[in-house]
């Protein structure tokens, strides 16, 4: 077998398509990608099925792939480290069993062994690292990517040993041993070299290197995708910043939401960010503040404990140049915490005593009222988070823990601020104190839930089990439907209305996880429920809010009416919105406009399809499409009334269409998908006969686009331009019937095209087609 892991790939691939294992197939070609482009979602859609047929079918060195992938990316993309660790030790262990040494992969589990190590405590776990590096080297030649990587892995270890120099030699002797092979090293390893001399306080040379990596790159036929652009662009943005070069690192630091989404940007976001700040040409202030604190949190949380701290001193010393003592303070509490988990804490502790000491220099504010009146005083004045978080701090020090609404506020305002675990914590503290407090239990649970701790949100349950039984079952529903556990969301709020029969919120949440399970007729009893027995929309008091109802309550129930085909209801319930319909009876099938409906392929990515819109929740889809999702062209679907996107800007109104999320197939159309694939004809004979196949019940819908080229049989050298388009059958037409169809209307072209599996499903001779695919490289 052969060491490439991408021919294996490639052949295992093939082996699995042509044996029927479609989605398998499917999901050892794209998910790596996913991993490494950090596409999250789609990954942990594909990976529990993919996983589970690779041990179904007994293959273990599939599985050895898919699951080095999925823990690249968490290690990688999401930086896990505990979270992640019983994973990695597992992957170790049977990628080095008898069935698994030899795959090509097997070696890679090394490198998440020790990734997963590095996440946790870098410096602490030298050794270890070190050790099975250079166990795994010694068996790895140099012309293999995992060569490339493993290299990669023993540089950040001695930098982690504060061995930089050390670490940058050894990057350009693999380089060399890897040249020497006839391969060339990868972006990431000329990005490690870059990163290696930055630490090295060479700031100039980092930025030669980043040039240097990329064009190398590029020469070597490679296109750069959006993760390499990122990585380049923070890496560089970083460097400029250290030079002073303040106006270039500004035009390549990435958004802050773009660090916000992809976590492995987030370090160098923030040592660039903290360079920009202290020259004044970033802003310092409590929003970077809370995102920083938010990032702290997410680590904290993964278990990856050294990440942690040294973010976490980055956000403490910009809290202490904005003057934000109680942030400043709180960071150093966690870093403390965090401090006690590491095994070796030379230089960052020295670090994180500094940052507390030079938070406590900070000075104490005035409280404008005496202390017991500050809440009232912050309810009118509403200053930023970070000013009331230290008047609440200095009331908090006059009048001590007594005061639960103070102690609320300070929590609240911390929360606000993205120090999450900082705010639970001091909320069972004080709930120990004032156990009966209502307010301070919900703030509780909605963050315990928002943090997605799974142990404290059962632990306050039990707490409230006893004397509030009704909010023990509210705040589990809330954690199921937090999980997608709907059969579990929908029998605690059964739970909550056995006890508060007239409960409202109860109600919207137990409609929406009917829905989810698909469960229409039980969603529109509980929409009805909240139409008949909430307050009128008219209410203004405050307190009664929740029990108002809303118009989302009525576009809900005229969803669940429309997949139950219940017209009259879903009449009435419009008509109180104020839609006006075509006609007063029957069901709702009339032209309203363009959408966007959000489905979900088979591999768990998401599709924008056009339709459009005959009613209030349902709309017609328009294109032909595949077998990777549940909808072809023409059926009539019902869609979630919540909008997915952002209203048009002004002046874009023309374009900008609604988007909507699929909820259920209504009524099927029945057609069926071929494909049509050859040279462009011409506008003149495309349009001819898109017109002559529509006008007998047929659906096109071309997919390539002006990029789509085949080659000319005419000149082996040259291209045609190409058109790649699917074929809706109708449930009226066979096979055969459209096959002779197809053959009449394309006849006398230049070129013909090709509909191979249509002929194959008619029964005809696919000679020609197999010839056509031959002939234009199809």
């Amino acid at each position: 077998m052969s060491t490439d892991i991408w021919a294996w790939v490639h052949d295992t691939h093939d082996r699995l398509t042509e044996s029927g294992h479609h989605r398998l197939a499917t999901a050892l070609v794209e998910i790596a990608g996913h991993a490494v482009d950090g596409r999250n979602e789609q990954l942990d859609a594909m990976f529990p099925e993919a996983l589970a047929s690779a041990r179904a079918l007994g293959l273990p060195w599939v599985e050895v792939f898919l699951r080095h992938w999925r823990l690249q990316n968490l290690l990688n993309k999401r930086h896990q480290g505990e979270a992640a660790m019983s994973e990695a030790v597992s992957l170790l262990e049977f990628a080095h069993r008898e069935e698994t040494a030899s795959c090509p992969q097997s070696v890679c589990a090394v490198q998440d062994f020790t990734i997963c190590h590095a996440n946790i405590d870098g410096p602490g776990y030298v050794p270890e690292r070190l050790a099975v590096l250079e166990e795994a080297l010694a068996r790895v030649e140099p012309a293999r990517a995992c060569f490339d990587c493993l290299s990669r892995e023993y540089a950040d270890t001695l930098e982690d040993d504060g061995r930089t120099e050390e670490a940058l030699t050894h990057l350009d002797r693999a380089q060399v041993r890897i040249q020497t092979a006839g391969e060339q090293v990868s972006l990431s390893f000329g990005l490690g070299r870059a990163g290696a001399l930055y630490r090295l306080g060479r700031h100039q040379d980092a930025l030669d290197a980043y040039d240097t990596a990329e064009h190398a790159y590029v020469a070597g036929r490679n296109e750069l995708d959006d993760d390499d652009r990122r990585k380049l662009a923070v890496g560089r943005a970083r460097a400029l910043a250290a030079l002073g070069r303040t106006d270039a690192a500004l035009a390549l630091l990435p958004d802050a939401e773009e660090a916000e989404e992809y976590a492995d940007i987030r370090h160098r976001w923030a040592d660039a960010v903290e360079l920009l700040a202290a020259a004044g040409a970033h802003p310092n202030d409590a929003a970077l503040g809370a995102r920083l604190a938010g990032w702290v949190g997410y680590l904290d949380a993964a278990g990856s404990h050294r990440p942690c701290l040294d973010l976490l001193l980055v956000a403490g010393r910009l809290a202490v140049a904005r003057g934000a003592r109680t942030v400043a303070l709180t960071l150093a509490a966690t870093g403390e915490r965090k401090l006690a988990l590491l095994r070796r804490t030379d230089g960052v502790a020295e670090d994180l005593a500094a940052l507390k000491a030079a938070a406590e220099a900070l000075p104490h504010p005035e409280l404008p009222v005496p202390a017991e009146d500050l809440a009232d005083w912050l309810s009118e004045h509403a200053p930023d988070p970070e000013t009331g978080a230290d008047l609440l701090s200095a009331a908090r020090a006059t009048l001590g823990d007594e005061d639960t609404t103070l102690v609320v506020n300070l929590a609240g305002a911390l929360a606000a601020l993205g120090h999450a675990r900082t705010v639970t914590d001091l909320l069972w503290t004080q709930l120990e104190r004032d156990p009966g407090h209502a307010y301070l239990v919900d703030l509780l649970g909605s963050l315990l839930i928002e943090a997605e701790d799974g142990d404290g949100v059962h632990r306050l349950a039990d707490r409230l089990g006893t004397d509030t039984p009704a909010d023990a079952h509210w705040l589990r529903a809330r954690w199921a439907a937090r999980q997608g556990r709907w059969a579990d969301t929908g029998e605690h709020c059964d739970a909550v209305l056995a006890h508060e029969p007239d409960a409202i919120n109860t109600r919207r949440l137990a409609g929406s996880a009917a829905t989810r399970l698909g469960d229409h007729t039980r969603a529109q009893r509980l929409y009805q429920e909240i139409v008949e027995h909430a307050l009128p929309a008219e209410t203004t008091e405050p307190e009664l809010g929740h029990k108002t109802l809303r118009e989302s309550d009525l576009w809900h129930l005229i969803t669940a009416a429309t997949a139950n085909r219940d017209w009259p209801a879903v009449r009435a319930a419009g008509a109180r919105i104020g839609i006006e319909f075509d006609t007063d009876s029957g069901p709702v099938d009339e032209e309203w406009q363009l959408i966007t409906l959000r489905a979900t392929r088979t591999n768990g990515s998401t599709a924008d399809l056009p339709a459009l819109r005959t009613g209030p929740a349902t709309a017609r889809v328009l294109p032909v499409l595949g077998d990777e999702l549940p909808l072809n062209h023409r059926d009539t679907v019902v869609f979630s009334p919540a909008l997915l996107n952002d209203g048009p800007e002004p002046g874009a109104e023309e374009g900008w269409r609604p988007a909507f999320e699929l909820l259920t197939l209504l009524d099927p159309a029945g057609y069926t998908t071929h494909w049509i694939d050859g040279a462009w004809p011409g506008d003149e004979e495309w349009l001819t006969l898109r017109k002559n196949l529509q006008e007998a019940g047929y659906g096109v819908w071309a997919y390539s686009g002006d990029q789509y080229a085949i080659t000319d049989p005419a000149d082996e050298d040259g291209s045609l331009p190409g058109i790649y388009a699917a074929l809706g059958v109708p449930p009226t037409a066979s096979a055969a019937e459209a096959d002779a169809l197809l053959q009449r209307l394309t006849a006398g072209w230049a070129h013909p095209l090709s509909w191979l599996d249509l002929a194959e499903a008619a029964g005809a001779d696919t000679t020609r087609h197999r010839e056509t695919v031959e002939r234009y490289g199809l």
